[in-house]
């Protein structure tokens, strides 16, 4: 159970002889977060959100911490992915079942390929909040505060969008809090049958132009349930071919929100942020004195922390002794987001002190944000080739160094929008006009995901 937030705890999540509460990151620099100009309102919000049901319950992400576990002694394999951000204009039931398709339609290729679980881990649920590179944005000579996710703000290009309003916090909240319902309707309803899955995957390959690559493992699949139909194992008798689990994670930028939904656990005495099961740090806020490494440390999820080009050895360690420093399989996973042109000369050390040093952490690869330009018509977006480049180095380094590489993280949908040019259906940057719908960076859209399953599980296998 859950009980209401406390001012005192002597939990192992702690890393150093600071107290720690959920309030301490105050204390920080908080960087990316947005001026509210009114602080009562702002406070009544985050009073309001404190009173309200947790999201999740800290059982569901005990059993994640466990799963993760597994994954860095590399026994599983995380699967996470979804949305770049989350919009209310595009927040419909549809949206969010072919969302859970998509990353069911992957797991079940990456499980049969690599003979291991796959921890499902959506990017959904709570993905509201992005960094910028800038505080302001400038359009035709008019300058506006940048758009900072629909928790935040508006992203219509107007003084009253672009107002930071702390009632979107609670939007937020409501939006999460219906979604995850579904999804968990979605997971133990029957839309999680393997066999309905296999189907779709089926329908998928004998469409695609690259179908003869794909089509062997699509129907090693049929035929394995096939046999164990036979045998008498069937979705009837047998849950597990039925059902499934699939987490929630979002980057933990706007503190305000993060802090108001982070609960004191009754039976075991640890804090958890009850928005979501995983957590993590962006790339920009990772630094080791500022705030949200303050806030991270003191919570007992399973948590991430983005890990780019310019970090060092030294950095990382120091980094992962702030977050983990009882060096826990299951609590850290690293996500690397280099660039193809970057990660086989970079990651090759950090992942050789790590394994030196016998840091237990999952490495997983974020191989979007490195491979991001802008396009001729002025769209910015990604190439399929070089996020597979990036994925394919991801795995070769790891295993050269007597690692485990134990997961992807991708921007993607279950729509069939045109924000990445590549992959089979060659969508080209003539396309990206036709169904470009991202608030914010480019995503994968459904057959690209699809086909870049088939492709990771030949790396898996």
């Amino acid at each position: 159970m859950i009980s209401e937030p406390s001012s005192n705890d002597n939990s192992s999540a702690q890393t150093n002889s600071q107290p720690w509460s959920p309030a301490s990151w105050r204390t920080k620099t908080a960087h990316q977060q947005p001026r509210y100009r009114d602080g009562l309102a702002l406070a009544d919000v985050e009073n309001q959100l404190s009173t309200l049901p947790p999201l999740v319950f800290a059982e569901e992400t005990r059993q994640l911490r466990r799963e993760l576990a597994e994954v860095a002694e590399g026994n599983a394999f995380l699967l996470q992915g979804g949305d770049c951000a989350e919009s209310f204009v595009d927040f419909s039931a549809d949206n969010i079942r072919d969302t859970f398709k998509v990353i069911l339609q992957m797991a079940i290729v990456l499980t049969y390929a690599g003979r291991k679980p796959v921890v499902k881990v959506g990017r959904i649920a709570g993905q509201f909040a992005k960094p910028r590179s800038a505080d302001t944005e400038v359009r035709d000579g008019i300058e506006l505060p940048s758009f900072r996710g629909d928790i935040v703000n508006g992203p219509e290009f107007t003084p009253e969008a672009r107002e930071v309003d702390p009632q979107r916090m609670l939007r937020a909240y409501h939006q999460s809090t219906a979604t995850l319902n579904l999804l968990r309707a979605f997971a133990h309803g029957g839309l999680a049958d393997l066999h309905q899955v296999n189907g779709w995957n089926l329908g998928f390959v004998s469409g695609n132009e690259q179908c003869e690559q794909y089509q062997q493992l699509a129907h090693e699949i049929r035929d394995a349930l096939s046999f164990m139909q036979v045998m008498g194992i069937t979705s009837e008798n047998t849950p597990v071919l039925r059902e499934t689990d699939l987490y929630t994670s979002h980057e933990a930028l706007l503190l305000n929100y993060e802090e108001a939904l982070t609960r004191r656990d009754s039976m075991t005495g640890h804090w958890y942020n009850c928005a979501a099961h995983m957590l993590w740090i962006g790339e920009r806020t990772r630094q080791l004195d500022a705030a949200h490494i303050e806030f991270m440390r003191g919570i007992h999820n399973p948590i991430g922390v983005k890990v780019g080009p310019s970090i060092t050895g030294d950095e990382l360690l120091r980094l992962i002794d702030a977050l983990n420093p009882n060096n826990e399989a299951g609590r850290l996973t690293l996500i690397t987001r280099m660039g193809a042109d970057v990660l086989g000369e970079k990651l090759p050390e950090l992942a050789r002190r790590v394994t030196q040093e016998g840091r237990k952490v999952v490495w997983s690869s974020d191989p979007m944000h490195g491979n991001t330009v802008k396009a001729s018509n002025d769209f910015k977006t990604r190439s399929f080739d070089r996020i597979l480049m990036e994925i394919q180095q991801f795995f070769q380094v790891l295993r050269a160094e007597g690692a485990h590489p134990g997961g992807i993280h991708l921007e993607m949908t279950g729509q069939r929008v045109t924000e990445c040019v590549g992959g089979a259906y060659r969508v080209s940057e003539a396309d990206l006009a036709n169904r470009y719908r991202t608030q914010c960076d480019p995503r994968l859209n459904a057959d690209q995901v699809l086909e870049m399953a088939f492709n990771v599980s030949e790396l898996l296998r």
